[in-house]
């Protein structure tokens, strides 16, 4: 039976709850590349990092700050060391104004796996997009769906070509809910 997978999202219908920015380096400046915590690699060595306050509210378990960076509390983070140490790496962060621990969740591996025919729409950037870099890559994806056979023993991962989706296995999502992690919405692909 094949694996079912899920895309981790932040529930931003939770009422009352905090919303966080671009992590900042130990200068208080924006990181200079905010987009390394979700290409599906392993990060460099960083000093302290700070996730300022956008908005006070409700402190969560998994929330989305800035340019989509997962950032985790001890307990979630614990989840995923558990079931997914050779999938991610943690980069501890200070949340402003709070003194518990949080950390950045990268997932460090990166498998192209989306199934173009399933999903509900897949748009590419083409040459006339005027985007060179890109094209190929995915534009727009609505209704994903994944090919299980290209994910293998991956428990945590991001999707080549549409790495905004953070993708982790049912095993991680029966985990979080069962510590009922606060600040998480599944959709299955």
């Amino acid at each position: 039976m094949p694996r079912r997978c899920f895309r981790l999202l932040d529930d931003v219908t939770l009422p009352g709850r905090w919303e966080l920015g671009i992590p900042l380096d130990a200068g208080g400046n924006e990181v200079e590349d905010p987009w390394m915590f979700r290409e599906g690699r392993p990060v460099p060595p960083r000093q302290a990092l700070l996730v300022p306050l956008e908005h006070p509210g409700t402190p969560l378990d998994f929330s989305l700050a800035g340019f989509s960076t997962p950032v985790v509390s001890a307990r979630v983070a614990a989840v995923f060391s558990e079931l997914a140490a050779q999938d991610i790496q943690l980069v501890p962060v200070d949340v402003q104004g709070h003194e518990r621990p949080y950390c950045i969740l990268v997932a460090t591996r990166l498998i192209r796996c989306i199934d173009d025919d399933a999903s509900d729409e897949v748009i590419r950037w083409t040459p006339q997009d005027g985007r060179p870099e890109r094209v190929g890559q995915y534009r727009d994806v609505d209704g994903m769906r994944i090919d299980p056979a290209q994910v293998g023993d991956a428990q945590v991962f991001r999707t080549w070509g549409w790495s905004i989706a953070l993708i982790v296995s049912e095993d991680i999502k029966l985990a979080l809910e069962r510590v009922r992690a606060t600040g998480i919405r599944f959709t299955e692909v």
